[in-house]
């Protein structure tokens, strides 16, 4: 009876030990897979391997980094086919809109969005959130998926994470030179990437320009006014909207898009949702069928300079809704989404 209750108080310290990470975790196998549910799903497997092999864990290394090399291993594992997750716009040109057409591509093809809350963990130090905001933006997602695997995770263990060269190579199983060399070769790679949307600059918290910018979005597009998202669109603005593969670029395609094949978009209602360390919405549109406002996309905002440079638009809403905890239907009276923008 004892021995039993003593097992049982161990089993549960150690889920609290081990749960007290996923959060970092999951923030860790989501650079280095580019897909929100295979990163929960890794996490998923590497706690199950650390609980079932815990009683062999020496202690010789941290708890973390021990659980970091299980998730780095059950990553390499899950990228060994060599999927490469992307954006629109890493793998065709830009369509003009008058040639516009809406082409899906299957799922694993596109780097997925993700909320901050799954894989941003709370840190006091404002320059180490900054760091750890900037590391999951899509651009920068987009060009660790360039990576060889092993390349990225020295980059991501390295420079966001700030893990020693000599830590690095204890969990890979090699030499400090060995980790240099990768480390090296995989800047030379990010340097040479022209990264749409790496100049993307959002302050932590979002600073008053930024903030009356957002309201002014949201009030342009729930009032479909294109002159007035003409006015805060960069003129190079960029429009993705995975699973199809166009991209548009240009604030005259993209509002044209917007009152043509987008058209049933007008009158849509937008709740704040903060997605890969930028701010973003949840769209609802007009549900003619049951009333009030059906999920139609998670969009991500990219800000430079004061205007919207990236408007990408994720539609699977079946997926994405849940993940974010929203809900997948709002009624009539929904305008008070607007507040906390």
């Amino acid at each position: 009876m004892t021995d039993g209750t003593a097992t049982t108080a161990t089993t549960a310290d150690l889920d609290v030990r081990l749960e007290k990470h996923r959060t970092e975790l999951t923030g860790y196998c989501y650079r280095m897979l580019g897909s929100s549910f295979e990163a929960e799903d890794a996490v998923q497997d590497t706690m199950v391997r650390a609980w079932r092999s815990y009683e062999k864990f020496e202690g010789r290394s941290s708890l973390r980094s021990w659980l970091y090399r299980i998730a780095t291993n059950v990553c390499l594992d899950m990228l060994s086919a060599g999927n490469k997750r992307a954006r629109p716009m890493d793998l065709t040109e830009s369509t003009p809109l008058a040639q516009a057409a809406l082409s899906p591509r299957p799922d694993h093809t596109w780097l997925e969005p993700m909320p901050d809350t799954r894989m941003l963990p709370a840190v006091e130090d404002p320059a180490e959130a900054a760091v750890a905001k900037e590391s999951v933006r899509l651009a920068f997602m987009a060009a660790l998926q360039q990576l060889p695997p092993k390349q990225r995770a020295v980059l991501i263990l390295r420079e966001v994470l700030a893990w020693r060269a000599s830590e690095v190579a204890e969990l890979l199983d090699t030499s400090v030179a060995s980790v240099n060399s990768a480390l090296q070769r995989a800047r030379a790679t990010l340097a040479e990437r022209d990264q749409h949307g790496a100049d993307a600059a959002v302050s932590d918290p979002l600073d008053e320009e930024q903030q009356k910018l957002l309201e002014r979005y949201v009030a342009a597009f729930e009032g479909y006014d294109m002159t007035a998202l003409t006015a805060l669109l960069h003129e190079d603005a960029v429009m993705t909207m995975p699973p199809f593969d166009l991209w548009l670029t240009g604030h005259q395609d993209i509002t044209g898009f917007m009152t043509t094949l987008g058209a049933a978009c007008a009158g849509s209602r937008l709740l704040p949702v903060q997605v890969n360390g930028l701010p973003g919405f949840a769209q609802y549109k007009p549900d003619p069928d049951n009333g009030g406002f059906a999920p139609w996309a998670v969009q991500v905002l990219e800000i430079s300079d004061g205007r919207i440079t990236g408007f990408h638009c994720f539609l699977d809403t079946q997926r994405w809704f849940p993940l974010f905890g929203l809900p997948l239907h709002l009624d009539a009276e929904a305008d008070q989404v607007k507040e906390g923008v």
